[in-house]
């Protein structure tokens, strides 16, 4: 796999990551998939799901990939009334990143980011690489560390 930005990223930060490759199935983008594909534990897998806050605009979530963001305890953990989803097409012109291939490292701009508390837990998570067909495992501290996250109870 050739470098993504979000490994040129942490590669410029000093920070350790392997890198996890899989098979990219067009009918099936879902976290889940990408962890029975790579044998990784649902609870290690991360999915980052980019919202939008009623008070603060975008916001970047980290989850594992079985579990549902709890919209309500968003909302209240981000300082906003209310907190939606953003649109599919908006993911590319916000982000930078394709839908399966969204990773909270290195996006066009810097946005507010929460990452599941459930991570502290690990001693490695995995977050997309930035394109579908890849993962970047990683310490979670060091992940919360470059991005400046906060981490929650989010589902």
């Amino acid at each position: 796999m050739n470098k993504t930005n979000a490994m040129r990223l942490l590669d410029k930060a000093k920070i350790a990551y392997k890198v996890a490759e899989y098979a990219v199935d067009e009918s099936d983008l879902s976290g889940t998939h990408i962890a029975d594909s790579l044998g990784l534990s649902y609870s290690g897998v991360f999915k980052t799901l980019v919202a939008k806050g009623d008070k603060t605009g975008i916001l970047v979530f980290c989850i594992p990939v079985d579990k549902t963001l709890d919209m309500k305890k968003i909302a209240t953990i981000s300082g906003n009334k209310k907190v939606e989803m953003i649109e599919m097409k908006q993911l590319l012109p916000l982000t930078g990143y394709i839908r399966g291939g969204c990773s909270p490292i290195g996006m066009k701009k810097k946005y507010k980011t929460f990452i599941d508390e459930s991570c502290l837990d690990k001693a490695e998570i995995s977050v997309s690489a930035g394109v579908r067909g890849g993962q970047i495992i990683l310490a979670p501290r060091d992940l919360i560390a470059y991005t400046e996250a906060e981490t929650a109870s989010l589902t």
